[in-house]
């Protein structure tokens, strides 16, 4: 008898990020699309047999992605907005990346599709767009091709494809009255040649993705499952209806009757549902055990998990089948990568590869015995029981500080009325203030000067000399654009979680940790492992020169703690709430620090506040509780005369919206371009209090907007929002953009913003 192991998706960026590289080459014009192809096609071939080396039975294919899967699948499904140009057949790679990112080397340049968090994760994907005359057809043959392909090479595929429903569900209607679910009929039929196609090439297998059943669905959608998966029935291969990030709940009953041959699900969110599920589902489906964590870097307990295991393999046999609990995109891809990483921390983890070698090592276990992983076994014993007991993870000192935290703590002293008047006698500012949103272009020569001061080739001081000489640059050159409010650029800053998490204690670092967030950008999320405290200020000096070089107010710029929390790969030992509480202390003297040296205007940026919202809504308030009282703690330590921003990334804020008012942050700048607009109704039928800098300018694409793009956006927000209330910024920071580009856009935000003060007929006075 033997256990199946199978992958839903590996990290496709490369071990040295050689996707991303081989993309921005091909972006920039550097080389052709044969060669981003070439590259694509070896990293795939890499990743394939680094699965198949590890004991993976079922290889996915159609997980590799240039830029997103979900785009893929809009293309593969020819779901193509009408302003890209596309007049049917085959949806071509330079109109997805049209999509995307609103430009490629080929094509006319045109708005982006909007993009925004997949489910509670950092990874970002392309939304589809749907319109009344949207129609469906099979207009790209790549998973067909990657499936030959890897079959050439001799793997077992597993073909994956994101469900029709899931597929709908995660796309945006832009006719007045269309209802998604209405497509789903127009829909199907192209699913079910995609199945013949395959079924066609010899597979066995299909991985269809329905991660929306872990949601809180509508019923119409619910009811949508057993008549499209009735008609999506293959004889020819079989289907592996894959769910993760939570717990069926109410939907387990509904997904046990769908006409599939197996069911995936996510045993490290939702452990208890392995059991549910073995009880209701029919004797004759494959239960897939979603049993190593596809989302964290830690090392699996196997003796635990093989205590929940072996009982099921006893009640079900072969029809157990092991995987991660979701794609291991988001994770990094090797931890050997890493032989610079401290010995004991680099013991307590395990990366994507790794991941695959602790599955195979617990079929062997079920399949062979104990004593033929008996190594293994006693290895990841060791590793456990390190962790545990390690002096490095508590420090008694930051327990006893959590523990006297208290209400008054988490208040500012006086109402936002009192503090807008006094803020407004102070900084002088004019209606419609320009500012952005902390970073500017990471230029080559900063990024050689932060490696050679790692590396030890250019000391501090020359190293300091450098980092400000780009600071006083910055600022030059926002003074000659005419912003109001400045920032100090964050030359020194690698990331805005990572640079926090290298001066706090209780973080460890990779090199090579990179993970996707979208397209070709990255992110090497810190490890955060132990107790966190802050052991000297950590932006104070740069603040504080970039402020000596001018009259202007200039930001301080500072990550909130939720954020600091969601993009690090955290602890799993304590609550996520005892830990954001940690951060927000050490953010907290950061604040004060700055006040007290004189910076007037201080940014918390909270971008990841709302992607970690819980899928499920009754686990809602819990989770904006303690979110919200973290920032309140972090910011409310300052006089009413210093002004609190914070900074939100793409998120849909209908939902959230008493508990972003109930941050109490004096201005709150959202990402709202892409969306035309649209987010901020959530700000407005709440009737929001304080100040809103809605972005004005996609900095996730290339193309630069004009001033009447910007003005007719600032027109749309002040129909919305008192302009007294209105700022004027970019959509999120500028490090990825280069100079030309941001120096013209500004250059019209400037202009646009000058435009509606002429307009509204003159500057805000204090109130």
């Amino acid at each position: 008898m033997m256990t199946t192991t199978h992958n839903l998706g590996f990290p496709r960026i490369g071990a040295q990020r050689e996707l991303k590289f081989a993309l921005e080459r091909y972006w920039r014009g550097e080389s052709d699309l044969a060669a981003l192809e070439e590259t694509a096609a070896e990293l795939r071939r890499h990743h394939w047999q680094a699965q198949a080396e590890r004991g993976i039975d079922l290889i996915p294919v159609g997980d590799f992605s240039l830029y997103d899967q979900v785009l893929d699948t809009a293309a593969m499904v020819g779901c193509v907005p009408p302003r890209f140009g596309w007049e049917g057949g085959v949806v071509d790679t330079d109109t997805m990346f049209r999509m995307a990112r609103g430009q490629a080397p080929s094509g006319k340049p045109a708005h982006a599709c909007e993009m925004t968090k997949w489910f509670d994760t950092n990874y970002h994907y392309i939304v589809p767009e749907f319109h009344a005359d949207t129609r469906f057809s099979l207009a790209a043959d790549t998973l067909f091709a990657q499936v030959r392909e890897a079959q050439a090479q001799g793997h077992r595929v597993k073909p994956v494809l994101l469900g029709p429903l899931s597929f709908l569900w995660l796309g945006k209607s832009k006719s007045v009255g269309l209802d998604r679910l209405d497509l789903l009929d127009a829909l199907i039929p192209v699913y079910g040649e995609i199945l013949n196609r395959l079924a066609v090439l010899g597979v066995e297998w299909v991985q269809i993705d329905e991660p929306i059943l872990v949601l809180d669905l509508p019923q119409p959608w619910r009811q949508a499952f057993e008549s499209a998966y009735n008609r999506l029935q293959q004889r020819r291969l079989k289907l592996m209806l894959a769910t993760y990030f939570g717990a069926l709940e109410d939907n387990l009953q509904l997904a046990c009757t769908l006409p599939v041959a197996g069911i995936h699900v996510d045993a490290v969110t939702a452990p208890g549902q392995l059991d549910l599920l073995v009880s209701h589902c029919p004797g004759y489906k494959v239960i897939s055990a979603g049993i190593v964590d596809g989302r964290n870097v830690w090392r699996s307990d196997l003796d635990a998990l093989l205590e929940v295991l072996t009982p099921l393999r006893e009640r079900l046999g072969e029809r157990l089948w092991l995987a991660p609990s979701c794609s291991l995109l988001h994770v990094p891809v090797d931890l050997d990568q890493e032989p610079e990483l401290d010995d004991e921390i680099r013991g307590w983890l395990a990366f994507a590869t790794q991941k695959l070698t602790e599955l195979d090592t617990l079929r062997r276990a079920l399949d062979d015995g104990l004593d033929g992983v008996a190594a293994e076994l006693a290895a990841a014993r060791v590793a456990t029981e390190s962790r545990r007991v390690s002096p490095r993870i508590h420090d008694p000192a930051v327990r006893q500080r959590c523990a006297g935290v208290d209400d008054d703590m988490t208040h500012r002293r006086s109402p936002y009325g009192e503090r807008r008047r006094q803020q407004r006698a102070l900084l002088k500012l004019p209606l419609f203030p320009t500012t952005t949103i902390g970073s500017f272009p990471q230029t080559d020569g900063i990024r050689a000067s932060r490696r050679d001061f790692r590396q030890g080739s250019l000391d501090e001081a020359r190293y300091v000399a450098a980092m400000k000489r780009e600071i006083a640059s910055c600022i030059e050159k926002q003074e000659r654009i005419g912003l109001d409010v400045l920032v100090h650029g964050e030359p020194e800053r690698n990331d805005m979680v990572e640079y926090f998490g290298e001066q706090l204690d209780g973080f460890a670092f990779t090199r090579h940790g990179w993970v996707q967030s979208y397209g070709s950008r990255c992110v090497k999320p810190p490890i955060l492992y132990g107790d966190i405290s802050r052991p000297r200020p950590m932006t104070v000096d740069w603040a504080s020169y970039a402020q000596s070089l001018t009259q202007r107010p200039v930001k301080g710029m500072l990550t909130g703690p939720v954020t600091m929390l969601n993009w690090s790969f955290v602890r799993d030992d304590q609550p996520r709430e005892q830990t954001a509480l940690q951060l927000a202390l050490a953010i907290r003297d950061e604040v004060r620090d700055l006040e007290a040296a004189g910076i007037r205007i201080i940014q918390i940026d909270e971008a990841a506040l709302r992607e970690k919202l819980p899928l499920r809504k009754a686990a809602w308030p819990r989770y904006l509780e303690w979110a919200v009282r973290a920032f309140r703690l972090c910011s409310s330590g300052v006089d009413d005369a210093t002004q609190i921003h914070t900074h939100m990334c793409y998120s849909e804020f209908n939902d959230i919206i008493e508990a972003i008012a109930a941050m109490d942050s004096d201005v709150i700048t959202i990402e709202t371009s892409r969306s035309d607009m649209e987010l901020l109704e959530a700000f407005v039928d709440f009737r929001y209090p304080n100040e809103i800098g809605p972005g004005v300018y996609d900095i996730h694409s290339p193309n630069v907007p004009t001033v009447a793009e910007m003005t007719v956006l600032l027109e749309k927000a002040a129909m919305l929002i008192p302009v007294e209330r209105l700022w004027v910024n970019p959509d999120c920071g500028l490090k990825t953009r280069g100079w030309p580009e941001v120096t013209q856009a500004l250059e019209n935000m400037v202009a646009a913003a000058r435009a509606m003060r002429q307009r509204e007929g003159g500057r805000r006075v204090a109130s």
